[in-house]
């Protein structure tokens, strides 16, 4: 019989509605059980496409002797960690605390008033040469709660208090200057591969943030920058964006990047593709490519960009959370291929070059198949055979369609088809991003209908408040901090697309809600709102995880939002946040490069550039182009019609009032500090000073 997540939607809730286990999702029903029989709660919580998770319950959630003992000594609850983040966080910090080391699934005991007792990850059934069993994990902790109990009590509550703790180990009075960039940037280079790019050994992730940093410090600071050197900044990114590119974690028929590579040299990924890798790192390979003007990393942001377009969008125009790394039970089965399936595709001949370029071979690079990965780059291939480049790459791009047909009729990886409102506002970031510099309508409609999708199905009726997740037409859950801040940046940056003012509103609107309900009164904001859920800790997080902190993208976006509105409110709010994080910054910078990010930005003193459309399309139209192409997302563009310029009422109406289309003809405003020079008029006088930017 299905137990109660039957009745779930989260699709990692979903796959254990069979398990002989008495799940009881987290709810208020199953925490007043575990109070009124005084048991011990185990929680268990993890994701959709999480790969131990389904080990785990395979060996053990499936097990009906270990099912049995969990339902008659303890309350299961089973926790999406997407879904719930509030929660996660904080029971992945007491296990931290515990072990020295957590990840997914994490598995927790808790007493009846929630507090953490004992915790750790995955556990074989029974026990092995180098892990204990769960069988035995369950029995001791309920020896320790039945003959121990009050020693077990008093050890909880003070792992609460410490999750409740703020920031120890360094001293929050220190003062943040701009040394923190160059620290950040040592650190970085200690820990680069120069061989292979990423920071650190096995396993790799990609660290979007670090790579975003390098590429922002390389642009603004390069030249203040002794060990490493301005130009090394650029290579770690450089280096590291191309052997990813090149590796097995990078899909190179569809597009797109796996979570993580287990080897060092990015071979053989963890095969799961989650939407929010794909959305932070393709603007990266995007701003590689205006830095450099090399057309592969454009390429590999477009590829990106369209396999979240072609595979992972929702008829509604929203974006899905998770392709899962297993198919047919089988972990990668869905991206491997042998040389016998290649030449069946694309004939002996053209096999034999596609095989020499992409690693495959009859023994296989990956437990007998092959991942697809570029050994040397297409252009040295050609180089090293004497064939011409540009024919070579077109022989093999049709090989890769060939291919890719192929591929799409084999059974797919799972896929968690539940849109997440932070996850999707990255998704806008980066579509917005590319609709901008590749002048791209394609991604200018994606973003757009990202972001309608989200104004519409995920807010509450009654307040307008956001909601967190959605699936198959029903919203749930309030919103995070994260929710809140990543839409926030993502209205502002999909301004830029169409200099639509209803996105700045709309932003203005999210920024006055997070500030109400989440502001904290030291500086930064809580994750969870006033009026949410109480949990045993309510956590104020400045520290990235796979994704930048609620805390650094707040900032961000209240930078740029107030800068963009005059609003100097929401400027000091930003400074507010970003001192918040000193501590932090500090001790750890690199555990906060968003918030780095931000810092930057907000030590530059930028210039506000409004342009007032004339009546003639195309000299307006010329203007507006040049000005977007001279002046990057961080700097401050306002383009409004000539004839409405003085009788705006949202939120850009001040940085508007008193500009007008002199003489009918498009108008520059150069102010800075909300104060304007002269203004400059026509098309190519316009044209003229964009080139001073550039």
């Amino acid at each position: 019989m299905p137990n109660r997540l039957a009745s779930e939607s989260s699709p990692y809730l979903l796959q254990h509605a069979d398990n002989p286990v008495d799940w009881y999702p987290w709810s208020a029903e199953a925490l007043d059980r575990a109070r009124q029989e005084e048991k011990p709660i185990f929680l268990s919580i993890g994701y959709s496409a999480c790969h131990w998770c389904h080990v785990m319950e395979h060996e053990s959630f499936e097990n009906q002797q270990i099912a049995d003992f969990l339902n008659q000594h303890f309350i299961s609850i089973k926790v999406d960690r997407e879904e719930r983040p509030d929660i996660d966080q904080i029971y992945m910090q007491a296990v931290l605390a515990m072990q020295g080391h957590g990840g997914w699934p994490l598995s927790a005991f808790l007493t009846p008033d929630q507090d953490f007792f004992f915790g750790g990850t995955y556990w074989p059934p029974t026990s092995t040469a180098h892990m204990p069993g769960f069988d035995g994990v369950l029995a001791s902790v309920l020896d320790a709660w039945q003959n121990r109990r009050e020693e077990v009590v008093q050890q909880s509550r003070q792992i609460t208090n410490m999750i409740n703790s703020p920031l120890a180990g360094s001293d929050p009075t220190a003062a943040l200057d701009p040394s923190v960039f160059q620290v950040a940037a040592q650190l970085l280079f200690q820990r680069w591969d120069n061989t292979w790019g990423g920071f650190g050994s096995a396993p790799k992730f990609p660290h979007p943030m670090d790579l975003s940093l390098l590429l922002n410090l390389y642009e603004r600071r390069k030249r203040g920058f002794a060990e490493p050197t301005g130009e090394q900044l650029l290579e770690m990114a450089e280096v590291t964006l191309q052997k990813m590119a090149a590796g097995g974690i990078y899909d190179h028929l569809a597009g797109g990047f796996a979570r993580y590579s287990v080897d060092a040299r990015w071979l053989v990924p963890h095969f799961e593709k989650m939407l929010y890798d794909n959305a932070l790192l393709a603007p990266v390979y995007l701003k590689a490519w205006q830095i450099t003007g090399d057309d592969v990393y454009r390429r590999i942001c477009e590829e990106t960009l369209d396999y979240l377009r072609t595979y992972v969008t929702d008829p509604t125009g929203a974006i899905y959370s998770t392709e899962d790394a297993d198919s047919e039970g089988v972990e990668g089965k869905f991206y491997v291929w042998s040389v016998d399936e290649v030449q069946e595709v694309l004939g002996e001949e053209s096999a034999r070059l596609f095989c020499s370029v992409y690693d495959v071979t009859r023994s296989g690079n990956f437990e007998g198949h092959n991942i697809l990965n570029l050994p040397r780059s297409i252009a040295d291939y050609a180089q090293d055979e004497g064939l011409d480049e540009q024919e070579l790459a077109a022989q093999l791009a049709a090989a890769r369609d060939k291919l890719l047909a192929v591929r799409d009729q084999r059974v797919r990886p799972g896929l968690d088809d539940k849109v997440l409102t932070s996850w999707n506002a990255l998704a806008i970031e980066a579509f917005a991003s590319a609709a901008i510099a590749l002048d791209n309508n394609e991604y200018a409609m994606a973003a757009e209908r990202v972001a309608a999708f989200l104004w519409s199905e995920l807010r509450q009726e009654e307040d307008g408040r956001l909601m967190h997740t959605w699936r198959h037409g029903e919203a749930k859950l309030p919103a995070y901090l994260d929710d809140y801040a990543y839409l926030i940046s993502a209205f502002v940056t999909l301004y830029r697309v169409r200099f639509d003012a209803v996105w700045i509103d709309r932003a203005c609107r999210l920024a006055g809600d997070m500030q109400k309900h989440f502001q904290h009164v030291d500086g930064g904001f809580y994750f969870t709102a006033d009026d949410h859920e109480q949990l045993i800790a309510r956590t104020t997080e400045f520290q990235d995880s796979a994704v930048p902190s609620g805390n650094s993208m707040a900032a961000t976006g209240l930078l740029r939002l107030g800068r963009l509105t005059g609003d100097t409110q929401m400027i000091e709010l930003a400074h507010q946040t970003i001192m918040a994080a000193t501590p932090l910054l500090k001790r750890m910078p690199l555990a906060a490069s968003q918030m780095l990010v931000a810092y930057e930005s907000l030590l530059h003193d930028e210039r506000q550039f409004v342009l007032i459309r004339g009546s003639a399309e195309e000299e307006s139209g010329r203007a507006v182009a040049v000005l977007q192409s001279a002046t990057d997302l961080n700097q401050v563009l306002i383009v409004a019609n000539h004839d409405c310029a003085d009788s705006g009422t949202g939120a850009l109406a001040g940085m508007l009032t008193g500009k007008t289309a002199i003489d009918d003809r498009p108008t520059l405003y150069v102010c800075r500090g909300f104060e304007c020079d002269q203004p400059v008029t026509g098309r190519d006088e316009i044209e003229t000073f964009a080139g001073t930017l550039r």
